[in-house]
């Protein structure tokens, strides 16, 4: 299938720039297992790879000239000057590939241009990570490239600046790091304060079960506001307790620095689902290295409860697929990605998958709610070179 994607994408290049490209480049969506709104606070996540992926052909080009094109948008090449590129001057898709190009020239990267045509089969809007897989793309054959020599930490890094800074939305460190750095059959353990790593085996067919992806239809948009507000929110948090970040309050110590919060409620809300996020993710990480997959359904829950109820980032489409889930015989189910739509993940027994997928487009339809889009989540490999 790659060879295929490559060979259609590769063709399309050379329709649009009379030129084959230098190379093909795929970097995938990624799916969050557990540690949702952890990764701004220095905290615990685990996210893994989706075989849903970006790819991108792309030649180098030495006049200072960018040309990008879309098959996902309508519309023409786009051309930017590279010495015209600053931060929040562009709110079109254009805003993360160009993004990414300022961040690595802002590092001192010399990137002289780049003619670019990019396919992605990532759901947008879905909290799967699209931008993520978008800029990891760009950033890995540009890396390529103009030979510079960086590793995959060092690409999120520049990608996610490029999101924070010249898109001008809050997003941590997590979908960049994902979609650069994800293994095949595993789920990666990342310690966003220092992106120190740890692959984890997460081969749920191999023990009889599946996880699959509920897409509600519901878009969101992180650079709107209640994404920055929650991130505000935390920093204020971290600020009264005299912390760094709340990674440094320990699960032990919760409710002694909840209670030094006094009466600042909202604070205190956000402040117990980080803390309490982080011991999920440890504990999930516990489970699968013990062999007791099964085990993680009811802490995928528990993390649905934390996000609706202290984060409020979830809506009635994400609360009616866990609890349809759960009703029809799941392991386990929770929202996944930043809220206020996207998606939610379901842990189930194989034999039980069908059923439950069809209880989940039948409460939504009950509901009037748009038919949500259900597909199996398979950890999948991180970005790497087609041709």
């Amino acid at each position: 299938m790659s060879e295929a994607v490559a060979q259609t994408v590769a063709s399309r290049f050379s329709e649009l720039y009379g030129a084959e490209p230098d190379g093909v480049w795929a970097a995938p969506g990624r799916v969050n297992l557990i540690g949702e709104h952890t990764d701004y606070n220095d905290g615990f996540v685990m996210p893994f790879a989706l075989p849903h992926q970006a790819v991108a052909a792309v030649s180098r080009r030495a006049d200072g000239v960018l040309r990008l094109h879309s098959a996902d948008v309508e519309g023409g090449v786009s051309e930017l000057r590279l010495d015209d590129l600053a931060p929040e001057s562009d709110k079109g898709w254009t805003a993360y590939p160009a993004g990414v190009v300022w961040a690595l020239r802002e590092a001192g990267h010399a990137v002289t241009g780049a003619d670019v045509h990019l396919a992605s089969t990532v759901p947008s809007g879905a909290g799967l990570s699209s931008s993520a897989a978008l800029e990891i793309v760009v950033a890995l054959a540009l890396n390529d490239l103009f030979s510079l020599g960086l590793r995959g930490w060092q690409l999120a890094r520049l990608c996610q600046r490029a999101e924070n800074v010249y898109v001008g939305a809050p997003v941590g460190i997590m979908d960049q790091t994902a979609s650069a750095c994800c293994e095949a059959g595993h789920a990666l353990f990342l310690d966003t304060r220092d992106l120190s790593q740890k692959q984890i085996p997460f081969d749920l067919a191999a023990e009889g079960m599946r996880l699959l992806v509920v897409d509600t239809q519901v878009k969101h948009a992180h650079s709107e506001g209640e994404y920055g507000k929650r991130r505000a929110g935390c920093e204020k948090g971290a600020a009264l307790l005299g912390v760094d970040a709340l990674r440094d309050i320990p699960y032990a110590g919760l409710d002694e620095a909840l209670a030094r919060l006094g009466d600042e409620e909202e604070v205190r809300r956000l402040v117990r689902h980080v803390v309490t996020e982080d011991e999920r993710v440890e504990r999930v990480v516990s489970l699968l290295e013990s062999g007791q997959t099964r085990a993680i359904g009811p802490v995928l829950v528990e993390g649905h409860a934390s996000l609706r109820d202290d984060f409020r980032i979830s809506c009635p489409e994400l609360d009616l697929v866990v609890d349809t889930a759960l009703t029809a015989g799941a392991l386990g189910a929770r929202m996944t990605g930043g809220g206020f739509g996207g998606s939610a993940i379901v842990l189930a027994e194989e034999a039980d998958v069908d059923a439950i997928t069809k209880a989940i487009t039948e409460a939504f339809a009950t509901a009037n709610f748009p038919t949500p889009r259900v597909f199996e989540a398979t950890p999948s490999p991180g970005a790497h070179r087609l041709t």
